[in-house]
């Protein structure tokens, strides 16, 4: 019986992850960000191991945490827009309003893009406290821990704040900090072929993106003057930044909310295409025959080969990367995670398939562990596959218990990757 639940809790997991309605967007328009969503934070799962099994070595891949917009020209091209108009007697009231949200938003932002912002630091240091309340075992004392980070600083400073938060619950840890080009072709790699598939598909995100997007009622409740739109605004590329605006508003300190000036349909629509671009881009879109998700071949050699050396060492350890969506993205696409494996050849159906923030959010992971047989019955090692401290469902592969595989089938399942 005991087991029969585990299985029917993980199976409704497995659904949650394959499907998106349009339902859910509205009753959590923070979602409708995709990748700009932040962590949700939650309980992590941790079911118990099958008896006789303890925790022995942890292997991550953690995305950064929430961040600014990448540049503050995508704040300020906004606020001149809007005073242009101000000066020329075109904003509506709402438009007026908007003016001065976005000074104030800029107090915040200004000369910020792309860093780190302080609930990005939050979400790493609380996913670090979770693992290791998870797995005590693992972090004994002066244990060995290799954490790596690409060479961007807002990765530099998420990995500073995972470590820092294991050092303070156990000070002797001996944490190997590094962000080095040296690692770079297995943290942040993307093949010529994958660049080249990329530039190859580009007109289907173009085509998706002028297809979905429609600015004129945004235009008319902003504007008060049409002849102003026509020949000083691009109406597109405004709703655009607007759109990736009030989408990163959720990773910052302020309160100041911009999902007003968007419809639900409108923000949903618009999500769309993000979403479609990142999947395409990075997941099992099936015109892009699978380039997208043998960039992670490296990344994935560099688990199963660190993971075999922990257990040869046959003591506690860990290893933990840092790096970016367009990362991790693959990487779970190509461990056959089912929120990242679905396929399609159409972009109207991506959201049916696939969702970007249930992936990648902001501090987005995923984190292999590894149980060791203590009996001396010589049993296998067992690994669960965790996606945002979510237990999965490996369908390819009969599980030993639960989420618990034997690791001997998992490396199979990969090996068709293995370069």
């Amino acid at each position: 019986m005991r087991k029969l639940l585990i299985i029917t809790a993980l199976a409704a997991s497995l659904a949650c992850f394959g499907q998106t309605t349009r339902a859910e967007m509205e009753a959590d328009l923070n979602k409708t960000g995709g990748v700009y969503y932040a962590y949700p934070v939650s309980e992590s799962m941790n079911t118990p191991a099958p008896e006789g099994y303890t925790p022995f070595y942890i292997s991550h891949y953690g995305r950064h945490g929430s961040r600014y917009l990448i540049s503050t020209k995508d704040y300020t091209w906004l606020r001149d827009a809007f005073a242009n108009a101000e000066a020329a007697g075109a904003l509506t009231p709402l438009g007026v309003d908007g003016l001065q949200r976005l000074d104030s938003l800029l107090l915040e932002a200004m000369d910020r893009g792309g860093d780190l912002s302080p609930l990005g630091v939050r979400q790493h240091r609380g996913i670090a406290e979770r693992m290791f309340a998870a797995y005590p075992e693992v972090f004994q004392d002066s244990i060995d821990i290799s954490a790596r980070s690409t060479l961007v600083v807002r990765c530099v400073l998420s990995m500073d704040a995972f470590c820092e938060r294991l050092k303070e619950l156990n000070p002797t840890l001996q944490i190997t900090r590094e962000s080095s080009q040296r690692y770079m072709p297995y943290l942040c790699y993307g093949s010529p072929e994958s660049d080249v598939k990329k530039k190859e598909l580009s007109h289907h995100k173009d085509e998706f993106k002028t297809r979905m997007t429609h600015p004129e009622r945004l235009m008319a409740s902003l504007f008060s003057n049409p002849e102003y739109v026509e020949q000083n605004v691009n109406a597109a590329d405004l709703m655009w930044g607007l759109y990736y605006l009030a989408s990163d508003i959720q990773d910052m300190e302020t309160k100041i909310d911009f999902y007003d000036l968007f419809t639900p349909g409108e923000l949903f629509d618009l999500w769309q295409v993000f979403n479609f671009d990142f999947y395409s881009g990075h997941a099992d879109y099936i015109p892009a025959e699978g380039l997208m998700v043998a960039n992670a071949s490296n990344l994935l050699n560099n688990i199963i080969d660190s993971a075999d050396e922990a257990l040869s060492n046959n003591r506690p350890s860990a290893t933990l990367r840092f790096g970016h969506d367009g990362n991790l993205i693959p990487l779970a696409a190509i461990l056959r995670l089912p929120a990242a494996s679905g396929r399609t050849d159409t972009p109207d159906e991506v959201y049916k398939v696939f969702a970007d923030y249930k992936v990648a959010p902001m501090a987005g992971n995923i984190q292999l562990v590894f149980f060791k047989d203590i009996t001396g019955a010589g049993r296998p090692v067992l690994v669960k596959v965790m996606l945002n401290e979510q237990e999965q469902i490996l369908p390819e592969i009969e599980a030993v218990a639960g989420p618990f595989y034997d690791w001997n089938d998992v490396k199979k399942l990969y090996n068709g990757w293995r370069n």
